[in-house]
């Protein structure tokens, strides 16, 4: 097996190459369940961290995101992005398993600032390898494939999510259940089980090909600076920062709502994610397609005012009235932007690989990681700032209605707390979608076009379904009649005296 990039690939090659990609996808996606999120939060918490370390957990990611520019240092003077890519996954593995490990080497066990520390250089050395990935994906991807190829490897990797999160959550009850003393364990274990997942997705890139790319010679910071030139790269960027500083503030505190001011239940938000999450499951082979056979953007201009719609909508779910109804209108939310949040992520992504030249993708991309992963970080931070704040303010717009008898309060809008945070968030999004238009994509077309496009494949899909159901005779009486004059036949033919 050769390390070395391939001058030209065969088709054949290509087609095995992503079918890796795939395999990667999955393995990767499998670590990720055990190693972070809500199995990485309660394990912190069982070791006692504070919640300014429950912050730093959740901020590891932003954080370390600045060291993509070592790795456009490396691709611009090794240019093998597979072997950087490889490595870099191999050593951020390695602290997962030390993690793992570590119950059964020390008797201690693992400690809060141990798991900071494994986990800070394992985000290290993944946004090192991250970086070189996307450059890599750039050019060995088919242009015309972007859209269905990452859909589907997104769509396989949610559905794994999924059934892992599940079955897991599942597992780690009983234990504490029955168990208890061994939950630590518990988890070092789903951290070992992750590490090994880990180094089997470094195998799959190892023998993924790498067609050769063109050997930078820029400077770095001539590099990075170039996108911050590029008049419609720079749009695409300030468009993206804006769009998520506008959606951090407000998306991180919505479980926190649900559960203090709605006062909803922890399962069934966790069912609500999981409704989310199919919604989008469902959807991303829908706008895979549509991203390949119109654009990227035109993608954004569907689903981003549905989900600025559903941000604005969770301002009024706590307004008085029937708890059977907030829960509707919960469950409607989260069907909607687990839709919306499918085409967002998939055309931000795409368009980014899009509109960078082949031969400098990977400093383009990482200028936009960076740049949105700043405004990320920042935007819950101001919010948790300014949650006091919006804490003792409340603002309630009521409509009396009189007669002789008596006068009844009707409340037309009812604002505190969070709710001011999705308002605002909201109106920051709607501005954001000024810069939206401004960005240029080849192959782009009208949004509505596109909306009258899919309301005329619907209607033909259903048409041709009660086409079918009709043609096999489920509705059609005649042919029902003909059926039963034909089994009589063959039931005489056979003797039966009976019919």
């Amino acid at each position: 097996m050769t390390l070395r990039p391939s001058k030209q690939l065969t088709e054949n090659q290509v087609k095995r190459g992503l079918n890796l990609v795939l395999a990667d996808g999955l393995t990767s996606e499998a670590m990720v369940v055990f190693t972070s999120g809500t199995f990485l939060t309660a394990m912190a918490v069982n070791l006692g961290a504070s919640n300014f370390q429950l912050g730093l957990f959740a901020a590891l990611p932003t954080f370390t995101t600045v060291f993509q520019l070592f790795s456009i240092w490396m691709v611009r003077h090794f240019n093998n992005r597979r072997v950087i890519t490889a490595l870099f996954n191999f050593l951020a593995r390695v602290p997962i398993l030390v993690i793992g490990l570590l119950p059964f080497l020390f008797t201690k066990g693992t400690s809060i600032q141990i798991l900071l520390l494994m986990l800070f250089f394992q985000h290290v050395f993944g946004d090192i390898a991250g970086a070189s990935w996307n450059s890599w994906m750039k050019d060995l991807v088919p242009g015309e494939k972007l859209g269905s190829f990452f859909s589907r490897r997104s769509r396989m990797g949610q559905i794994l999510n999924v059934t892992l999160s599940l079955t897991t959550a599942l597992c780690i009850d009983y234990i504490k259940q029955h168990y208890p003393q061994q939950e630590i364990l518990t988890y070092n274990i789903l951290f070992l089980i992750g590490g090994a997942l880990g180094l089997a997705s470094v195998g799959f890139l190892l023998r993924t090909p790498e067609p050769e790319s063109r050997k930078i010679d820029d400077k770095l910071f001539t590099l990075i600076s170039k996108p911050l030139k590029d008049k419609n790269f720079k749009t695409l960027l300030v468009f993206n920062s804006f769009w998520a500083f506008a959606l951090n503030l407000a998306t991180p505190f919505f479980a926190v709502y649900m559960l203090k001011t709605i006062g909803i239940s922890l399962s069934y938000i966790i069912a609500l994610g999981i409704l989310g999450q199919i919604s989008g499951i469902i959807s991303l082979k829908l706008w895979g397609k549509y991203s390949d056979w119109f654009s990227n953007k035109t993608i954004l201009r569907i689903c981003a005012p549905l989900y600025i719609g559903c941000i604005l909508m969770f301002a009024l779910t706590n307004m008085p009235g029937s708890h059977v109804l907030t829960l509707a209108l919960l469950t409607g939310i989260h069907i909607i932007s687990g839709i919306s949040t499918a085409g967002i992520n998939l055309a931000l992504n795409n368009i980014g690989i899009k509109l960078a030249p082949n031969d400098e993708a990977i400093a383009y991309i990482s200028a936009k990681n960076m740049l949105v992963a700043f405004f990320s970080t920042i935007a819950p931070m101001l919010g948790g700032l300014m949650a006091d704040y919006f804490a003792n303010h409340q603002f309630t717009w009521n409509l009396q209605l009189k007669d002789a008898a008596d006068t009844n309060n009707l409340t037309l809008l009812d604002l505190q707390g969070w709710n001011y945070f999705f308002i605002i968030g909201g109106l920051l999004a709607m501005l954001s979608l000024r810069f939206l238009n401004k960005i240029k994509e080849d192959g782009e077309v009208d949004k509505d076009k596109v909306v009258v496009h899919m309301h005329m494949r619907f209607r033909h899909r259903l048409r041709k379904k009660v086409g079918d159901e009709l043609t096999d005779g489920i509705y059609h009486p005649r042919r029902r009649v003909i059926k039963m004059i034909k089994k009589r036949r063959q039931q005489r033919a056979a003797g039966d005296k009976k019919v």
